[in-house]
């Protein structure tokens, strides 16, 4: 006997284990999107640092701005500036809610020693999405 047996990453929507949209707002972010934001959250934090401690370079200020403004945007808005000019947000695990400080600090403090966001699973989290339950979507 025959069987068509398609590998579990074919034939399975991103996102559906989670309640998501296939495409469109709502829909998982891809990986480099993701990549992008936070390369302008990056960027952005460098720049503000740099403000503070010029003529010196800011070093590890930039990771603390990093932070601040980071939790600090999730909180208040649901997404930090690189999001915004991607048009990505962090979406809650309950539909609606604003995101607890807790939930913010912990993906904020993964996302700083940037391997738990690249250890991903089959929808594409990264492991500090995962802990928090949380996702990154198209806005």
């Amino acid at each position: 006997m025959v069987r068509d047996v398609q590998p579990p990453s074919q034939g399975r929507v991103r996102g559906a284990s989670l309640g998501l949209a296939a495409d469109g707002p709502g829909s998982l972010a891809g990986f480099g999107t993701r990549v992008v934001a936070f390369c302008v959250d990056a960027l952005g934090s460098a720049l503000i640092a740099g403000l503070f401690t010029a003529p010196e370079l800011p070093g590890n200020w930039s990771l603390v701005a990093f932070a601040a403004i980071t939790v600090g945007c999730l909180i208040a808005f649901g997404q930090t500036p690189g999001m915004r000019l991607l048009g990505l947000r962090l979406a809650h695990p309950r539909q609606g809610r604003r995101l607890a400080p807790w939930r913010a600090v912990v993906r904020t403090a993964l996302l700083c020693l940037l391997v738990p966001a690249l250890v991903v699973d089959s929808d594409g989290r990264g492991l500090h999405d995962r802990l928090t339950d949380t996702a990154v979507v198209r806005d």
